[in-house]
């Protein structure tokens, strides 16, 4: 029998499931590795057959209650053969006794359902593209994150999440070539976004805010960034119809989806403020 081995993942190991989920169309951000890893060490499984990487896993733990499931991936010449399952097996172990969260491509999301996962809601994702930057002012002014404390941001985020994740969101919003920025109003935080560099293009996310009109603002402060005929993408909850509105006022189109599902129970987030996803592969 091949000699198969499940091990914690290296840095260097997250960089070879990174490449594998950039060949899958997945696009990750230049810099997410870094961030990823940062958040749990030990949070990155991978599958070896005969020395050879063939499989990933992603189970990232946050605080005492929660992880997040993601870079499922098999090698394509691999699959069907058993090896993804027993990777997968070995993540929900690490998680045992989280609620644990994943964003599901369609072809999975039977065996996810299986698996004890229920469907909260699906995600979308949009395509824009950068264009000219008018000289018309914004009608609300954003601020860079970076001149905001620490605390406040922290503060503002968690209720967005299920647990506690301060260790991810400081690299995440100090990553290099990333842009963050922020609403303020009466030195009250009302929303926050980032724009990060991916291997095609942008992604914005996350993008909360306390409406629609400040998720817009945002919004178009970060896509400023984004050179006239860059795309960039935005991951929307589909079950926020003011989200949704915004990615098509901007003229975006949907290229796929995933199902955002939790096991054993679905927590409840303002989802009406959710106006972009942080990132499917960590929540």
């Amino acid at each position: 029998m091949p000699d198969y081995m499940i091990r914690t993942m290296t840095r260097r190991n997250l960089d070879i499931a990174v490449r594998w989920a950039a060949a899958e169309g997945w696009n990750p951000g230049l810099h997410d590795a870094d961030c990823f890893y940062a958040t749990d060490p030990s949070g990155f499984l991978m599958g070896w057959l005969d020395g050879e990487p063939i499989s990933a896993i992603s189970v990232v733990k946050y605080g005492a209650s929660f992880g997040f499931l993601g870079f499922y991936i098999v090698k394509p010449a691999f699959r069907e053969r058993g090896y993804g399952f027993q990777i997968w097996q070995a993540g929900l172990n690490d998680l045992e006794g989280r609620t644990i969260g994943l964003d599901g491509v369609v072809a999975q999301q039977p065996n996810y359902l299986k698996s004890g996962f229920e469907l909260a809601y699906r995600n979308i994702r949009y395509e824009g593209f950068g264009r000219d930057v008018t000289s018309q002012p914004p009608a609300i002014q954003t601020v860079p994150l970076s001149s905001l404390p620490l605390e406040s941001i922290m503060a503002y985020d968690r209720p967005f999440f299920p647990d506690d994740r301060q260790t991810f969101l400081q690299a995440w919003i100090n990553q290099p070539d990333s842009t963050a920025l922020g609403i303020v109003e009466n030195q009250t935080l009302l929303g926050y976004g980032v724009l990060r560099p991916c291997i095609q293009g942008y992604k914005v996310g996350p993008l909360f805010a306390e409406n629609a009109e400040i998720a817009e603002a945002l919004l178009n402060a970060l896509v400023t960034k984004v050179e006239p005929g860059q795309p960039f993408y935005l991951d929307v909850p589909e079950v926020n119809p003011a989200a949704v509105a915004i990615a098509q006022k901007y003229g975006m189109t949907s290229m796929f989806e995933t199902a955002r599902m939790y096991s054993p129970t679905i927590p409840q987030l303002p989802i009406h403020k959710i106006f972009g996803v942080t990132t499917f592969e960590l929540g």
